[in-house]
Parts: structure tokens; sequence; C-alpha cells
């Protein structure tokens, strides 16, 4: 079973995200804060990162420097508000696989999610 890291700060959207991928037979893990997110990738296999790109504390791109650091080899896909394309190509730049731009068709980021990870 594919293992599939959650992390954003807002609940509602780790909660819809949680549903839709455990529906589609992912293991899931949230977190709320960078910190959370590399304890738990250093903890236990991940097979894919959801990572929001605005978070209190430790913002995505330093989330995503630091995993892409210890685990060269894992898919990151950002998600990010309209406003913020300027860090997308800092993201990509770094290594994210994917991006997605919030509001997000949640069906487009299951479907991406499935073709990157499966």
């Amino acid at each position: 079973m594919k293992h599939l890291l959650i992390v954003d700060d807002q609940l509602g959207i780790r909660m819809l995200l949680k549903e839709v991928f455990a529906q589609e037979g992912y293991e899931i893990s949230l977190a709320s804060n960078g910190y959370e997110a590399l304890k738990l990738v250093e903890e236990k296999p991940i097979n894919g990162v959801l990572l929001d790109m605005k978070i209190p504390g430790m913002d995505g791109i330093q989330i995503l420097k630091k995993m892409k650091k210890d685990f060269p080899d894992l898919p990151i896909m950002m998600m990010t508000a309209y406003g913020e394309l300027n860090l997308i190509q800092e993201a990509m730049d770094l290594g994210a696989s994917l991006y997605f731009t919030k509001p997000f068709d949640i069906f487009e980021v299951r479907d991406a999610v499935n073709n990157l990870l499966k």
C-alpha cells in the first residue's frame, strides 16, 4: 500500500485530501506543520507528499529543501494559492514533482497523484 503524507495547516484541506486518498487505497499520514512533516518522513516510509506552500513556522520551500536533501527521490507535490506562482518556479527548481493551485479541483489532484505514484 502506498503511503501519502499530507502537509497543510488548514484542517479542512487535510481532512478532504485524507478522505479522497483513503478511498483510493492509500495509507495516509497528516501533518499541520513542517516539524511534524519532517518527523514523519524520518519515522516511516513515505511514497509521496502533498505539501502546502504557506505554512506557519517553516514554509513549504524550507520543508521541500529539507526533504529533498534527505530523500532526493521522494515525489513532492506542492499546493499553493494562486498569488504565489513565483514560489512555484523555485519549488520546481528544487525538485518538486507537480504543483496545484488552490482552490484546486480535487479530482485533478487525485488523478495527478495516482499517475505519479501508482
